[in-house]
C-alpha cells in the first residue's frame, strides 16, 4: 500500500526517468512528462522507439540512461512494467512510481511485488498530478475524490 511518506520521497527526488512517455504530443504521458519539467525536475524521456521526446534526447532502456536517475515513473502497459521494474534495478532505481490511469496501467502485482523484495519504494497506481502544490482545480478534485472514498495515501 502506498504511503503519503512515499509519495513525497519520491516527489523530492530532482532527476527521473519517464518510461514509456508517448511518441504523441496530444498523450497524457507527455502532460506528464511536461508537468515535471516545468516544475524543475530533470526528466529523462524512456522509448525505445523515439530518439527523442520535446527536443530531449530519449533513451531505449533506463540502464541506457548515461547519468543515473534517481527515480522513475513507469507509464507503461502493463505486460512490459515487469522488465522494465527489474532494468530500473540493473541501474541502481531506489524509487518507482507505477501510473494507473484506467485499468491497470503500469501496476502489476509482480513489479509490486519486485520492488518490496528488492526493497525499492514504489507508488503503485497513483496520479502525480495530485500530490503537486497548486495543481489543477480537476487533480484537486480528483484527490478530494479519493480523500472522500478512503483511498488517498496515508
Amino acid at each position: 500500500m502506498t504511503t503519503r511518506a512515499t509519495v513525497d520521497a519520491f516527489l523530492a527526488q530532482r532527476r527521473l526517468a519517464f518510461a514509456g512517455v508517448s511518441r504523441n504530443p496530444l498523450d497524457f504521458s507527455r502532460s506528464l512528462f511536461r508537468e515535471f519539467r516545468r516544475r524543475g525536475y530533470d526528466a529523462v524521456p524512456v522509448n525505445p522507439q523515439v530518439a527523442e521526446i520535446d527536443g530531449i534526447p530519449c533513451y531505449p532502456a533506463i540502464s541506457a540512461i548515461p547519468q543515473p536517475v534517481e527515480a522513475a515513473i513507469l507509464l507503461t502497459r502493463a505486460d512490459v512494467t515487469d522488465g522494465v521494474v527489474e532494468d530500473c534495478a540493473r541501474a541502481g532505481v531506489r524509487q518507482i512510481w507505477l501510473y494507473r490511469a484506467g485499468g491497470n496501467g503500469a501496476v502489476t502485482p509482480a513489479a509490486e511485488r519486485f520492488c518490496r523484495e528488492h526493497e525499492i519504494a514504489v507508488v503503485a497506481g497513483e496520479c502525480p498530478f495530485m500530490f503537486f502544490p497548486d495543481t489543477g482545480w480537476f487533480h484537486r478534485l480528483h484527490g478530494c475524490w479519493r480523500k472522500l472514498r478512503g483511498r488517498y495515501p496515508n
